[in-house]
């Protein structure tokens, strides 16, 4: 009975970090979705329209530039919430139970004192 509370405490240790790594990954979204959200609305509303002015070009490329820039932000932002952890989820679990399952194997199969 020891040997289930022990690899159950380990599981909840381990799903900690698991939960820590998929809000750290929501924070990035909630973070891109609000950047590109913003940006979007005061750099269209009144930068397009401030640089077309002062530089003389048309409006249409300082909202194509703007669309780009923007756009490149966007995929910064998914990349680093895509980016994978460090390491497979439930390292340590894994590796106990790997130790288990060869335990039991070598209990059922115990060798013969001439091998």
């Amino acid at each position: 009975m020891a040997l289930i509370e022990s690899r159950v405490d380990l599981i909840r240790l381990e799903s900690k970090d698991v939960i820590s790594d998929g809000v750290r990954r929501a924070i990035y979204v909630a973070v891109a979705c609000g950047a590109l959200l913003s940006a979007w609305a005061l750099l269209l509303a009144g930068g397009i329209s401030l640089i077309a002015e002062t530089a003389g070009w048309h409006w249409n490329l300082v909202a194509l530039g703007a669309a780009l820039l923007h756009l490149v932000l966007g995929v910064i932002m998914v990349r680093c919430a895509a980016t994978p952890p460090g390491a497979a989820a439930f390292p340590v679990t894994r590796s106990e139970f790997k130790k288990d399952r060869e335990w039991i194997e070598n209990f059922h199969n115990p060798r013969k004192s001439n091998d």
